[in-house]
């Protein structure tokens, strides 16, 4: 389940993210992703330059494109609140999926502006004149551009948060009940289905440092599967520790790297040849982006297409490769897998 939170300054909506998260939900805020583009460009993160930031990047790849980054942050086995959602594309896109839910938090202006100045915060407004100023600032007319007051239009559900902290937590418990009574059941899809199966098929693997494991399907049917481990008959790093070599990533740094085990994706080969099973047109699915032996393999094997959980550190190598082959490749998380 994902709940979508917006509101106004002061409006309360980030005590609602709080509430939810004390219930069990993972947040996610459409601003941090924007705290990490400011990081990567050595920017100061200040208010403007979020709203600066988040325009630019709406401009460059779409007024939807926070909302399919927050999506690959997501494990369809959790919950999750999402915030900062200040474009209506980013909602339409989010509201396409069952199981998203998306709340406008409101509070009578006065009472928002009082709660503004008792947090007494750096940059905040001090007057309703200021309040009114910053606000005007996020209900652009450009699309690729923050939209406040359109986005609150969208909600299906509105919260008014004009009184305590415990109405406010009652209120919000009582959401979630009536709407689990009228959950429809999310039913994975084919690529849900068999990432799931690939994280259960890496908790086989036998080495510490990337329990790793594998999938290879094709018109939906699991051809093999693979996991990290030593070949046949050998110890494994469970049992003997890691077999650990000096390796040069392509930062030019050194890293020690355990090479007891073959990788997971190399293993799922090896019993495809062994038993006879044909890969080409195939999807494979893994931990992470595949490296560049094993990407090599992947494309000489014939599969075509190739859903990674995560990103690897040392992966522009497999990207190229697999880009001049034609072979597609999909990451879900940005989270990136370093050892």
């Amino acid at each position: 389940m994902i709940y979508g939170v917006t509101g106004n300054y002061g409006s309360g909506k980030d005590t609602v993210a709080e509430i939810l998260e004390k219930l069990g939900f993972e947040h996610i805020s459409f601003s941090d992703i924007l705290r990490e583009e400011l990081r990567k460009e050595k920017k100061a993160i200040t208010r403007e330059n979020l709203i600066s930031i988040g325009n630019k990047l709406r401009k460059d790849n779409g007024p939807k494109i926070l909302a399919q980054l927050a999506l690959k942050k997501i494990n369809t086995s959790k919950n999750y609140v999402f915030t900062s959602i200040r474009n209506p594309a980013e909602v339409k896109l989010l509201q396409e999926r069952q199981d998203f839910v998306f709340v406008n938090v409101t509070a009578p202006e006065n009472i928002r502006l009082s709660r503004i100045v008792s947090r007494n915060r750096e940059n905040d407004p001090k007057t309703l004149k200021e309040l009114q100023k910053k606000e005007k600032k996020e209900n652009s007319k450009d699309k690729n551009a923050q939209q406040l007051n359109e986005v609150a239009k969208l909600a299906k559900i509105v919260i008014k948060n004009d009184s305590s902290l415990n109405e406010l937590e009652f209120k919000v418990q009582k959401m979630i009940q009536d709407l689990e009574k009228n959950l429809p059941y999310h039913r994975p899809s084919w690529d849900e289905y068999f990432v799931e199966i690939t994280k259960q098929v890496g908790t086989r693997g036998t080495c510490g440092r990337g329990r790793s494991g594998c999938v290879v399907v094709k018109d939906n049917h699991i051809l093999v599967t693979g996991y990290v481990g030593s070949p046949k008959g050998l110890p494994h790093c469970d049992e003997i520790g890691h077999e650990f070599k000096k390796m040069l990533k392509e930062d030019g740094s050194i890293s020690n790297h355990c090479v007891r085990g073959a990788h997971a994706e190399q293993n799922a080969i090896c019993q495809a040849a062994k038993l006879g099973i044909p890969l080409e047109g195939s999807t494979l699915y893994c931990r992470m982006t595949p490296c560049y032996v094993c990407a090599k393999l992947i494309i000489n094997s014939g599969i075509i297409r190739v859903i990674a959980i995560n990103d690897y550190q040392s992966s522009q190598e497999s990207k190229r490769i697999f880009k001049g082959s034609g072979l597609k490749l999909e990451i879900l998380n940005l989270e990136t897998v370093k050892y």
